[in-house]
């Protein structure tokens, strides 16, 4: 089993200083991945509702660091962190521009970058971009996925879709990672397992589904649909990495149902949970250590290194 960890990206904690203290004490103690969000610009108010909250609200007030320039700072303080977007929205970037900028960073990282995709959620954000339609945002999606996937491996290159076409062009230098730096699809929507069997080189899913956490049993159900799904196009299920958010949650706060929480609790249980779900075929557990200080975020991860990490 390997580990990840979010990394600030709003906030008090979103600074260079607490952005590299978290990264550099995760490398320290042998965690695998560290994640960024990512968003552009908040509206005042939404109509868009949040899938990962009780009452459907995001808990963001406004800010964000944007997510390539955290990738760059934290790519230039680390040796070994792979350097996750969880996830990049697609439909808010040129994508052109978007598969220049990953390659870029994977070479200037040594090939240490997993881009994870998602589609949005957030209408208003969309808007405000001047992004393609909102209504359309998964086809777009998948048209920007074949045009990095060309543009990490072919020059000249080029390509006539829906929503883009160029002709006769060089994006080079490619990626150091081949054929190119893998990709998970977030969510686990019908569409984003669907996305992931015909496209992605892993699937992300958030484990909070109304801030309760998706249970083994539940997440088997789902790796069972992937699996036909991606033997249907053709594809080896064993080649997919399964990477899966796992909230660490307080011991004190049951789930709806009023039984314990997974990842909740005494290092003992916790570690039973990782173990139940590398029993499923979970490769890599990505928790969120982020407190209300940079003191208390640091020891989190500390202690999960030290007192769970060595129980699995």
């Amino acid at each position: 089993m390997r580990y990840g960890f979010y990394l600030p990206t709003r906030g008090p904690l979103a600074t260079r200083d607490g952005v590299l203290a978290l990264a550099r004490e995760g490398e320290r103690l042998g965690l695998h991945s560290a994640m960024i969000a990512d968003h552009i610009v908040f509206p005042v108010s939404s109509d868009s509702p949040y899938p990962y909250t009780l009452d459907g609200k995001h808990p963001s007030v406004g800010d964000a660091l944007e997510a390539f320039s955290i990738l760059g700072v934290v790519a230039g303080a680390t040796e070994k962190l792979r350097l996750v977007t969880s996830v990049l929205i697609l439909p808010y970037r040129n994508p052109v521009l978007t598969a220049k900028m990953v390659a870029s960073l994977d070479v200037l990282s040594g090939g240490r970058v997993t881009l994870g995709i998602g589609v949005g959620w957030l209408k208003e954000e969309f808007e405000a971009l001047k992004s393609p339609d909102f209504e359309r945002r998964g086809a777009v999606t998948d048209e920007w996925i074949a045009i990095f996937k060309q543009l990490w491996s072919q020059s000249p290159a080029t390509f006539r879709g829906r929503f883009y076409d160029y002709a006769d062009i060089r994006c080079e230098p490619f990626p150091a990672q081949k054929p190119h730096p893998p990709i998970w699809v977030g969510g686990h929507s019908p569409a984003a397992l669907r996305r992931t069997a015909r496209h992605a080189d892993g699937w992300h899913p958030v484990g909070a589904v109304a801030a309760s956490p998706l249970p083994p049993d539940e997440i088997r159900k789902h790796l069972d649909t992937l699996k036909r799904l991606t033997e249907a196009e053709g594809r080896d299920f064993a080649q997919l990495h399964i990477s899966y958010k796992a909230p660490i949650y307080d011991a004190a706060v049951p789930d709806r149902s009023g039984n314990r929480r997974s990842f909740a609790g005494a290092p003992e249980q916790i570690a039973d949970d990782v173990r139940a779900f590398g029993k499923i075929g979970v490769h890599e557990l990505i928790f969120d250590f982020r407190g209300q200080s940079m003191a208390e975020s640091v020891e989190r991860l500390q202690r999960f290194a030290t007192e769970v990490k060595p129980l699995v």
